[in-house]
């Protein structure tokens, strides 16, 4: 709902479009595209995929009419080789990562492509195609990662106020975070291994994967920062992770 919303959160998101450099072209790596392969938008004109049920009326009716990028597409199937990447053309931009650009960048005027995240691939293969993406910050190309650090529905408060997070929800996120800074990465690659507070916060890789992609591209020198905290219904991490 956040992308038909007006809070905290999509106001913090307008302001990292006002406040850092117009890109030229963005890859987003979006927890909605969970498949058994990996591969990459190359529709001219990506559809808006609304890809959820049982909300109101008006997010199915948000589009997010931003161009694609042939030429990106190939370019990051290129970078990623030896590894097969499957030109796709039947994907669009779904609500991973529509629902949160309609406010970095309203006016869907920047290309998009979307790579998708191999759900039979372990953690660390999806950091290593991270690094592999890296070079294309250096052009002008944005990499977002779409998902949650915390994400646990079941734990989620559905329709009941619930303004404090769960403890376990906030240890993870605060020992997260303090990872990222310091560039100790393979604990967090190895997420299983730090204790019932991880595993109730990645009950399933998907949304949590899609950061390990952005924290792959970091460069020496660069610091990382969270220009969006916070916690939803108790267990789903609204935190951004910006690098550079």
């Amino acid at each position: 709902m956040n992308a038909v919303l007006d809070n905290a959160y999509t106001k913090a998101w307008t302001r990292i479009g006002q406040t850092t450099p117009k890109p030229e072209a963005i890859v987003s790596i979006s927890a909605h595209w969970f498949v058994s392969e990996t591969g990459v938008t190359i529709a001219t004109s990506p559809r808006t995929i609304h890809d959820f049920g049982g909300f109101p009326r008006e997010l199915f009716q948000v589009q997010y009419p931003a161009p694609g990028d042939p030429k990106l597409a190939r370019r990051v199937q290129k970078l990623l080789a030896p590894l097969e990447v499957k030109l796709d053309n039947s994907w669009g931009l779904d609500h991973g990562t529509w629902s949160v650009l309609r406010h970095v960048y309203p006016d869907a005027d920047i290309p998009v492509v979307q790579l998708s995240i191999d759900e039979n691939k372990p953690a660390s293969f999806h950091f290593e195609i991270g690094k592999k993406l890296a070079p294309l910050r250096e052009k002008g190309i944005l990499i977002i990662g779409s998902g949650n650090l915390v994400h646990n529905l079941h734990a989620y408060a559905w329709g009941r106020h619930m303004p404090d997070p769960y403890d376990w929800a906030v240890r993870f996120e605060r020992d997260a975070k303090e990872m990222m800074v310091a560039g100790k990465y393979k604990p967090l690659i190895e997420y299983e291994k730090l204790g019932p507070e991880a595993l109730l916060s990645i009950p399933t890789p998907d949304h949590y994967l899609p950061m390990l992609y952005v924290i792959a591209t970091r460069q020496e020198g660069e610091i990382i920062t969270f220009p969006v905290e916070g916690v939803d219904g108790g267990s789903i991490s609204m935190l951004t992770v910006q690098v550079g």
